[in-house]
């Protein structure tokens, strides 16, 4: 079996050579350039689990649409910053067809991924009310997003909601929202890295507290539809994607092209405001920007200094593709539905082995299958299990970076190919015999 173990002499060397702290607080990038320089080092091929890229072809509908206008000539024309409307026209369509959501085109905004649309975000909400300048964490979360915080010069609270599920949830979010300093509280749903989805319930509690307190949610729509113990992708039929929009008025939505429609590459996004949140004025937002109402002050404060717009042919990509799967001929959910194949082989793999399931449960409810999961071996940290795996050419990240309290790993199953599942059979087996519980 090649030479594995790797020798943890040459991992070390390898981790001295790029300068690193610990192994179990490097970032994505980082550990993929580690494993990168290990791969090259031993040519020992790697499983990869560490990032969160799609693994399936893009749609051929957006690449199409993408093409026809670059041909038309939008290459040579500064897109408008408010976005392409029949983009505007069919993100809000979406809403109303897979959400069973109603928000005006005007609110519906193209970003340079849904990471500009955090970004963007965090910059706009925490100018909006004097003494209100601290984003709320509902972890484990995007690693990148607190950078943003951070690269702001911000404040942020955090907290696992693995101990607060259910009801627990609403006297811990109590708890910070009361001290009055928060500006907005996000979370990712379906949930990078844990895969827990929200219950109604969850999402009732964080909708209501929202209103009582004035605080503006931010929902990460990244896995989209994702959670496939429901069929979410007929359009305007029920169930429709659970969402916290159905219990507050202020809400932003991220809808990304990135995963759900594998179109990563051509960073596209569409940012969602509420009617009532983007016609809301906030007199404070002019002492940063030329006028106090929410929407605008988004489009032609924020956003205008990040990127002054976003790319027009990825918008022209992104409007075709959701306008296939509003009209119901393109079933986008059917498309990436694979990963939740790969994710219950993966598991099984992993747990036969003597690993456990860290996030397993949404109140009771075994997880569904898809994206990511969470894993850990019994008598190891995160960080521990982390270096372990290199040695068996197995990469993932450790949650630690992901502001979650468990001990384990989040393993990605994009990258997964079909000759992987053998080699990580043979592997994982031969870790277990390394490694007597």
């Amino acid at each position: 079996m090649l030479n594995i173990p790797i020798s943890k002499q040459l991992i070390a060397e390898k981790i001295s050579e790029m300068n690193l702290p610990s192994i179990g607080k490097i970032s994505i990038r980082e550990l993929i350039k580690l494993v990168n320089s290990i791969e090259l080092a031993t040519h020992v091929p790697f499983i990869h689990m560490e990032m969160g890229v799609p693994g399936l072809p893009p749609s051929q509908i957006g690449i199409q649409a993408e093409i026809a206008a670059l041909n038309k000539g939008v290459a040579s024309i500064y897109s408008g910053i408010e976005g392409l409307p029949a983009l505007k026209d069919e993100l809000s369509r979406f809403a109303k067809l897979f959400m069973n959501l109603e928000i005006k085109p005007s609110g519906c905004i193209p970003t340079i991924g849904s990471m500009e649309a955090a970004f963007a975000s965090f910059m706009l909400i925490n100018a909006c009310t004097e003494g209100k300048n601290t984003t709320l964490f509902i972890d484990p979360g995007f690693p990148v997003q607190k950078q943003q915080i951070r690269t702001l010069g911000l404040p942020f609270e955090t907290f696992d909601i693995f101990h607060y599920r259910g009801e627990k949830l609403k006297e811990k979010l109590e708890s910070y929202l009361s001290k009055g300093n928060i500006s907005c509280m996000i979370y990712s749903n379906p949930n990078n890295p844990s895969w827990i989805t929200f219950t109604e319930k969850e999402l009732q509690i964080i909708g209501e507290l929202s209103v009582k307190y004035d605080v503006i949610v931010l929902e990460d729509l990244a896995y989209f539809g994702m959670d496939y113990r429901q069929d979410y992708s007929k359009p305007g039929v029920a169930p429709f994607q659970p969402s916290v929009a159905n219990y507050t008025p202020w809400y932003i939505l991220m809808i990304s092209g990135s995963k759900v429609f594998s179109y990563a590459g051509q960073r596209i996004a569409g940012l969602l405001i509420s009617d009532k949140l983007a016609s809301r004025n906030y007199p404070h937002l002019t002492k940063i920007y030329s006028n106090s109402n929410f929407a605008h002050s988004f489009s032609y404060g924020a956003m205008y200094v990040l990127t002054a717009g976003v790319p027009q042919s990825p918008q022209y990509a992104f409007a075709a593709m959701l306008k296939a799967a509003n009209d119901g001929t393109y079933n986008f959910l059917n498309e990436v539905k694979d990963y939740s194949k790969r994710a219950e082989k993966l598991k099984n793999i992993f747990v036969k082995n003597g690993f456990y399931l860290v996030y397993d449960q949404d109140e009771g409810q075994p997880l569904a299958d898809g994206f990511y999961f969470t894993v850990n071996y019994p008598n190891m940290t995160g960080e521990q299990l982390l270096q372990e795996l290199l040695s068996y050419g197995v990469s993932a990240i450790s949650l630690q970076i992901t502001g979650s309290t468990m001990e384990g790993i989040r393993a990605c199953v994009s990258q997964i190919k079909d000759d992987d599942y053998e080699k990580l059979e043979d592997r994982m087996k031969l870790f277990f015999e390394n490694h007597p519980i």
